[in-house]
């Protein structure tokens, strides 16, 4: 399937919301997709691109790990279903907006947290979420300054 359309589903099922542990498994979902798309992006990505992919990759498999996830199927791996990324551009938009929406999703958690494990999970979650966007913002700029590089080395 293809990128956007799994950052989208992921975008829809955080915004549906539910029970902290709903929203946390969702918060996981996207950045086990963020991973997934940093290590497309590192093996077959635009050159430019492949030293952030790699960390994006890094910094999301830490947002994995700091989660609890509540009893995933893993026929209900979103990232496991990616099989194509034929817009770098338009698929890092929408990973960056969907990377905005868990920070927020867990700050909201974070806040009405019952226990100080939860908190924390949340604090360093939201840490991985932030400096995952910071990545995708990164080869954003990367992809706008090679395209506007472009037409300076075609012959005129």
């Amino acid at each position: 399937m293809d990128a956007v359309r799994l950052i989208v589903t992921s975008r829809r099922a955080l915004a549906v919301g539910g029970e902290a542990a709903q929203i946390l498994t969702e918060v996981w979902q996207a950045q086990a997709l963020a991973q997934a798309i940093g290590s497309r992006l590192a093996v077959s990505g635009p050159p430019e691109l492949r030293g952030e992919a790699l960390g994006l990759t890094e910094l999301a498999g830490r947002g994995c790990g700091v989660l609890d996830t509540y009893a995933l199927d893993p026929a209900d791996l979103r990232a496991a279903r990616l099989t194509e990324l034929d817009d770098a551009r338009e698929a890092l938009l929408c990973l960056g907006g969907l990377l905005g929406e868990v920070g927020i999703a867990l700050v909201g958690i974070a806040s009405a947290a019952a226990d100080e494990a939860t908190y924390w999970q949340c604090m360093e979650a939201i840490d991985a979420a932030d400096e995952s966007r910071d990545r995708v913002l990164e080869m954003l700029r990367k992809l706008a300054a090679r395209e506007a590089a472009l037409p300076e080395r075609e012959p005129g």
